[in-house]
């Protein structure tokens, strides 16, 4: 690389921090929720777990001085494996800070799938929590060249006042900084890399797509920040010297959540689906101050047109926005926000500035108004490559386009509906069934609390529907014929299914979405009753 490029070095995540130090060394950068609102608790980042960003800044370059003593170099990896905390975004900020390439692992994986990943990534250095430095031991232990381990709960000396005139490795805009990666529902997970640029001009571009307001100043997100949502979530408010509350991983407590909101007088939240079908049901069960709430915010999975509805209700002075994309996008590819969310509701909204999107056929023609194809991606927020993967990396930009595997359709007004998962789709007698499109009519029962819909082998049509579902608490639960009835209601006979199986909840990946290959395999052999009639006339012809 020559020295001009050097020269025009890009601004990093590490960067904005520093900036702030500077310029609002005083305010607030982030807060720990688990301690915030308890003013005598004095935690390392300060009194009543609140960070400034002079603090920040200071906790980040003591960090970073670590990493140099271990001899990490720009363009080496850093693992970080733990539950959230404001610990982990100054792992992640050091790691940028001295040109390395940051690897979140997924906290809730067993050591062999945490060893897969140090390897996969070659990770030179781990920074792991007390909760999680057993499952740390016993992955390295299965490495051949294991990361060397930095505790991320140990007591920091902050004897530098910040990195305002320390310097550092001139960091390129298109030089990787994130190796995320992706949930791995079927086989073993990959690295989407995601450089400076992605990330910052995705944060930028949410900023002014959404019209992030002067009085939207407080963050909360119920997403792990080992995940891509966790993690851009943030960055808007980083980048405008808001504060993010982050708060502890664990099982989703929605009281607590909601008390979180309200202490903190929260403006924007993220919440995925499930976690906002809680959420509804601890409002209807408490007292709450929420008027603070300006914009709430939902993605990482489908959710059903009956729950937008639910939410809309719980939080009429709200806006509900859409956060539609994946992992390597940075993520957002398209939004649904303001008026359209209920104009438009069902749809995930229209492709976000910096994003230029096409729906096509398998031949990469765009399909016409109306029909479904997969919506592919091109523009700065798109991923460069899977990690040491080249085949998979060119499959996915087949015809110089990112393949998304997203089945979609787009109305005329250009708003994008989901229809499903490409590898979801099922296929019965010739016909394709969008198990979206079922699990959507399924979900106004009301007796439904929670549904999946899934493919399973059958002798007559190849395959056909069998939809698993969650009920109520405390409502009676309907027969296999009265939701084939509610099902026929809505849906043509084909796409209806005649299998049904009601589970206690559905399995999700960290990421909230439904695992529906562990589904298809527990029910493949024994899908439940099957009600009399086929499930069409005829093939098509």
């Amino acid at each position: 690389m020559t020295g001009h490029a050097n020269r025009a070095a890009g601004l990093t995540l590490s960067d904005i921090v520093a900036r702030h130090a500077r310029s609002r060394p005083d305010d607030i950068a982030l807060v720990d929720g688990a301690s915030a609102g308890n003013d005598a608790a004095v935690g390392a980042v300060g009194p009543a777990g609140r960070c400034t960003f002079a603090r920040l800044d200071a906790r980040t370059e003591t960090r970073a001085m670590e990493l140099r003593r271990r001899g990490v170099s720009p363009g080496d990896r850093v693992a970080v494996l733990a539950g959230n905390s404001i610990n982990v975004l100054e792992a992640y900020y050091a790691t940028v800070r001295v040109g390395a390439i940051c690897v979140p692992v997924n906290f809730r994986l067993v050591a062999d799938e945490v060893a897969f990943i140090l390897r996969d990534s070659g990770a030179r250095v781990l920074f792991v929590d007390a909760a999680h430095s057993g499952v740390a031991g016993a992955a390295c232990m299965q490495v051949d060249s294991p990361p060397a381990i930095i505790e991320l709960d140990a007591d920091l000396a902050l004897d530098v006042v910040g990195s305002a005139d320390a310097g550092g490795p001139a960091v390129p805009d298109e030089a990787a900084a994130f190796i995320m990666y992706t949930s791995g529902t079927t086989g073993r997970p990959k690295g989407a890399v995601l450089t400076h640029r992605n990330l910052y001009v995705h944060a930028t571009s949410q900023i002014a797509h959404n019209g992030l307001a002067a009085t939207d100043r407080t963050y909360l997100t119920g997403a792990p920040l080992f995940h891509i949502a966790g993690l851009a979530g943030t960055l808007p408010f980083l980048i405008t010297g808001g504060r993010s509350v982050i708060m502890p991983s664990g099982g989703f407590d929605a009281a607590a959540m909601l008390a979180r909101l309200q202490s903190e007088r929260v403006t924007s939240c993220f919440f995925v689906p499930s976690q906002w079908a809680l959420i509804c049901d601890a409002v209807d069960a408490g007292d709450y101050d929420l008027s603070a709430l300006q914009r709430l915010t939902w993605g990482a999975g489908p959710a059903t047109v009956e729950l937008l509805r639910r939410i809309m209700r719980t939080f009429p002075k709200s806006q509900l926005l859409s956060s539609f994309g994946q992992t390597e996008c940075s993520p957002v590819t398209c939004t649904l926000r303001g008026a359209d969310a209920l104009a438009k509701i069902g749809s995930v909204g229209t492709p976000m500035i910096n994003v230029e999107v096409r729906v096509v056929d398998d031949a990469m023609k765009d399909v016409p108004t109306g029909a479904v194809g997969e919506i592919v991606y091109r523009g700065p927020t798109v991923m460069t490559e899977y990690w040491n993967r080249p085949e998979e990396t060119a499959e996915a930009f087949r015809g110089d386009w990112f393949h998304s595997g997203d089945l979609v359709r787009r109305d005329e007004d250009g708003f994008v509906y989901v229809v499903d998962r490409k590898k979801d789709m099922i296929i019965s007698g010739g016909e394709n069934i969008y198990s979206a499109e079922v699990e959507n009519a399924i979900a106004e029962h009301l007796a439904v609390a929670d549904v999946a819909v899934v493919g399973i082998p059958d002798d007559r049509w190849g395959e056909t529907p069998l939809a698993v579902v969650v009920l109520r608490p405390g409502v009676r639960a309907p027969t296999p014929e009265q939701l084939l009835s509610h099902c026929r209601e809505r849906l043509a006979a084909y796409k209806c299914p005649r299998r049904y199986q009601v589970v206690d909840e559905l399995p999700r990946n960290a990421s909230g979405k439904v695992v529906k290959a562990e589904l298809r395999a527990r029910f493949a052999d024994s899908s439940g009753p099957s009600l009399p009639g086929p499930a069409q006339t005829a093939p098509p012809t």
